[in-house]
């Protein structure tokens, strides 16, 4: 199915100006998300960025607080499906279910780190994602037998985290 260019236009407002993520755009307006993939990559290679387009919609209409607010939400999503990967993951063994949790906490540490210089507010919350990052790297040199525990420990013991110094 054809799409015209309104379709196209109303997708990429969708996606920037109303906050929708492209798979619920591409559902709201009836096209299919490799088509709505395919029109977002085409129109970066012309120039127009619609992920930097988000960005800074947020930025204008909401402020410098709503844009780390969704870089964090954004960061959080991929994060908790990561830590759904690792506890499912059968055929790994428990260092490298381990040594993939350090490397993600890691991740969170420095994105976390990002978000405090940008916004102080943070910071308490960068001090406790770095004392994670300690506390998982200990856990893997002296305990990797723990690894799978220490998952299923870190995912609720993080959302308290989040909920204190959030």
């Amino acid at each position: 199915m054809a799409h015209g260019e309104e379709t196209r236009r109303s997708l990429r407002s969708a996606y920037v100006h109303q906050g929708f993520s492209l798979e619920a755009a591409s559902e709201k307006l009836g096209v299919s998300f490799g088509t709505a993939a395919r029109w977002k990559r085409s129109a970066k290679a012309d120039g127009d960025d619609w992920d930097k387009a988000r960005a800074a919609d947020r930025m204008s209409g909401e402020g410098k607080e709503a844009v780390i607010q969704a870089v964090i939400e954004d960061y959080l999503l991929l994060h908790q499906a990561t830590i759904e990967d690792i506890k499912h993951d059968k055929e790994s063994s428990p260092i490298k279910r381990a040594e993939a949790l350090s490397r993600l906490a890691d991740a969170f540490h420095k994105t976390m780190h990002a978000m405090g210089e940008v916004s102080p507010e943070l910071s308490h919350l960068a001090i406790a994602n770095e004392i994670l990052r300690h506390l998982s790297k200990f856990v893997i040199e002296k305990y990797p037998e723990h690894g799978p525990a220490f998952v299923r420990i870190l995912e609720p013991f993080g959302a308290e985290v989040a909920r204190i110094y959030g």
